[in-house]
């Protein structure tokens, strides 16, 4: 099963696709993740990576490609896999379109005012659980940090290239019959078991 999850930054994006990941035992393929360890390991791509990435720019279509072109043709993609981030143009999506057929684009629609608390509420700590002040503050005795890009003034820089973008993408998976739009806002559970019936159905179409 190929699918694309998309939605603002805070959406819910990654934890959905982490749920559908293991359901269909397909990887979940989120840019920003790669692109955090090429941060983290400081390679050339990491380094132009960050400059983009601390200011809520999106990264040029070139260097994306890169990445994407790199992680479809590794063996745990033969059964289908899952893009958590991309595309996030018409170039990108043209690009995808010519490699791969998708069976589903499932966006998940969030309202401004809860993508901010919830962003700049995040925190995480080094293995990767992620806690929010406001929703589900960490344990007194666990320590977290904040991500350099979790403050507003850059989430409402992400917000706004997110929505230039996503009219003509959204127009471009609708004219394939693919497009699926859902209430982000929903507690996890009730969004994540409409999901799951959907690509059932699809699955089993």
């Amino acid at each position: 099963m190929k699918i694309i999850i998309m939605g603002a930054p805070g959406a819910g994006k990654g934890t959905h696709a982490r749920d559908i990941s293991e359901k269909y035992d397909i990887p979940h393929i989120s840019t920003g993740d790669i692109l955090r360890e090429e941060v983290h390991k400081g390679t050339e791509l990491g380094k132009t990576a960050k400059t983009y990435m601390d200011s809520g720019r999106l990264l040029p279509d070139d260097i994306i490609i890169e990445i994407i072109n790199k992680r479809i043709r590794e063996d745990d993609c033969k059964k289908g896999y899952l893009f958590d981030g991309f595309p996030r143009t018409i170039a990108q999506a043209e690009m995808l379109d010519k490699v791969t057929d998708l069976e589903a684009v499932i966006y998940l629609r969030c309202s401004d005012d809860i993508i901010i608390k919830r962003l700049t509420g995040r925190r995480m700590t080094t293995d990767g659980k992620i806690y929010n002040i406001y929703f589900d503050p960490p344990p007194e005795d666990v320590e977290v940090y904040q991500r350099d890009d979790d403050n507003e003034e850059t989430i409402k820089e992400r917000l706004k290239v997110f929505y230039d973008t996503f009219g003509p993408l959204m127009d471009f998976y609708k004219k394939k019959g693919v497009f699926s739009e859902l209430k982000g806002d929903d507690r996890r559970e009730i969004v994540i078991k409409i999901i799951f019936q959907m690509l059932d159905a699809i699955a089993g179409a």
